[in-house]
């Protein structure tokens, strides 16, 4: 490097001539000989051969900080500036903060979107669904009848016991509450009728639904969105193999088929769970409790229990095999969406749950 002062500036200016290559290698002695010169600075490059964006930072940060001129650039190096002229802009280290109300809007209206995505997606896969149904009807060999029954048993038997320790739980649990408030009035006699339709119209159905949510619905996307990541899906589509058809319809067959057993299931064991209690507790023969519960229970309520089971189960399905396909990139993306596919089963579960007592009700049947 050389230094002079320019061509009629009478030593007022120094000019800092570059030669040969302005690279990262020089980045460092560069800037400390252009910091040593004096102001005002002229910087001359016409001697430069090849300069790379390192380079053009240190010519660039020269002429912005102490206002140097720059003379004899080629285009190359002219360009380089100007790139980085460009790309020098500030840059926020902490994001701006928002103020709690304008935050919670903000959260809300992303919270909106997201839901309506995930809705249209759900119902994009519903009818993916529905065109694989139409074609194993066309071709019935390609249905996997093993697939279907294993399911079987991880869905149905093999939650026989947590779903029946439960439901039996919570029948203790109606009767102890029901007959301490029941007790005030002197009306303990009504706590078969509490237990007995609560039980069967309402929470049967409904904790079995919770608890197979968290037990195959996460499974379901667990599984599926492990296949993704191992590119076992790809591999499927490449050899012709439909994965709605492969992964999808066996795990929705299982849990509609198993949701009404289930659910009657629980709703026996909490019954039955209730019944000791009262026998225990309150006195009531099991013969009387049983006669008692004939009387109080329509059969409407055990219907709309075993008509909103298999709805229940479709809805879980549907909801832990979507969030299993939308799996991308990495195994912490498996636990994510398997927390969403629980979080989304549940939710529409208990609002189909309001909707059916409303249609339910408005017909009649109470």
């Amino acid at each position: 490097m050389e230094r002079d002062p320019p061509e009629g500036a009478e030593g007022d200016s120094a000019t800092y001539r570059m030669a040969g290559s302005i690279t990262i290698a020089r980045a460092a002695s560069t800037a400390r000989e252009i910091a040593a010169e004096p102001d005002p600075l002229t910087i001359d490059l016409s001697a430069v051969r090849n300069m790379d964006t390192v380079g053009a930072w240190v010519v660039y940060r020269t002429v912005r900080d102490r206002k140097a001129k720059v003379v004899g650039a080629n285009d190359q190096a002219k360009s380089l500036l100007e790139q980085v002229a460009e790309a020098d802009h500030p840059a926020k280290v902490r994001p701006e903060e928002r103020g709690g109300f304008s935050r919670v809007l903000r959260e809300l209206g992303e919270w909106v979107s997201e839901a309506g995505v995930t809705l249209l997606g759900l119902l994009g896969f519903f009818g993916a669904t529905l065109i694989a149904f139409g074609n194993l009807i066309k071709r019935p060999k390609r249905f996997r009848i093993n697939a279907v029954v294993q399911r079987f048993d991880t869905v149905g038997v093999r939650a026989l016991g947590i779903i029946g320790l439960m439901s039996f739980l919570i029948g203790i649990v109606i009767a102890q509450q029901g007959s301490v408030q029941l007790e005030q009035f002197g009306a303990e006699i009504y706590t078969i009728n509490l237990i007995g339709r609560i039980t069967v119209r309402e929470l049967g159905t409904l904790m079995t639904a919770i608890m197979v949510a968290g037990r195959s619905g996460s499974a379901f996307a667990a599984q599926i969105g492990t296949m993704k990541i191992t590119e076992e899906i790809d591999a499927m589509r490449t050899i012709g193999v439909s994965p709605v058809e492969a992964l999808v319809i066996p795990r929705l067959i299982s849990a509609v088929v198993m949701m009404p057993l289930l659910a009657f299931w629980a709703m026996l064991t909490a019954l039955i769970g209730g019944g000791i209690f009262v026998w225990l507790s309150l006195g009531i023969p099991p013969i009387t409790y049983i006669q008692r519960l004939q009387e109080v229970i329509p059969i409407t309520d055990l219907w709309i229990g075993l008509i909103k089971a298999p709805v229940f189960g479709f809805i879980i399905a549907l909801a832990g095999c979507f969030q299993g396909m939308l799996v991308e990139g990495n195994s912490e993306e498996v636990g994510s969406r398997t927390t969403t596919a629980v979080v989304q089963s549940i939710f529409l579960v208990i609002v189909l749950d309001a909707v059916f007592a409303v249609f339910f009700s408005s017909i009649g049947w109470r």
